[in-house]
């Protein structure tokens, strides 16, 4: 059988997570988010006390590319950067509101995102969809280098 476009397995989760960026930058439009910007916002939910160097990896950006995503975040006073207390080279980066009402609408929002794009699955085929992409990741980042994650 001769592979085509529709179906090759890369450019079917590539096609699959586009979908799913553009669903949700409608859904923040009305927030004035843009696609950079929510997207350091929701990793910073998940990885509050990130440094600026693991956030840049984690993002598969230039640390100066995030250096000014950051300074206009935190002119909009969404984030804030502090120096580590062991190493005051290093910038930590947290959400000014973890729980305020912009980050509550944002996870309501990814997912209702999310519920749309997996409602032609039941629940089994869910759960199995995700075992299978969570080891497809695992494999695929065994030898790459891993970021320490957050401080609480």
């Amino acid at each position: 059988m001769q592979e085509g476009y529709e179906s090759n397995f890369g450019f079917l989760i590539h096609d699959v997570a586009r979908l799913m960026r553009t669903a949700y930058d409608r859904r923040m439009k009305p927030l004035g988010l843009t696609r950079s910007q929510w997207w350091v916002l929701n990793h910073l939910f998940f990885h509050q006390g990130i440094s600026q160097s693991d956030l840049a990896k984690i993002l598969d950006i230039e640390r100066a590319t995030l250096g000014r995503l950051l300074d206009r975040l935190e002119a909009k006073k969404w984030i804030y950067r502090q120096s580590d207390k062991s190493d005051r080279r290093v910038n930590r980066v947290y959400l000014s509101e973890p729980k305020g009402p912009t980050m509550q609408t944002m996870r309501r929002e990814a997912k209702r995102t999310l519920d749309r794009a997996l409602s032609p699955l039941n629940v089994v085929e869910q759960k199995s969809m995700f075992d299978m992409l969570q080891r497809m990741k695992a494999g695929l980042t065994e030898d790459a280098p891993q970021v320490k994650g957050s401080v609480e």
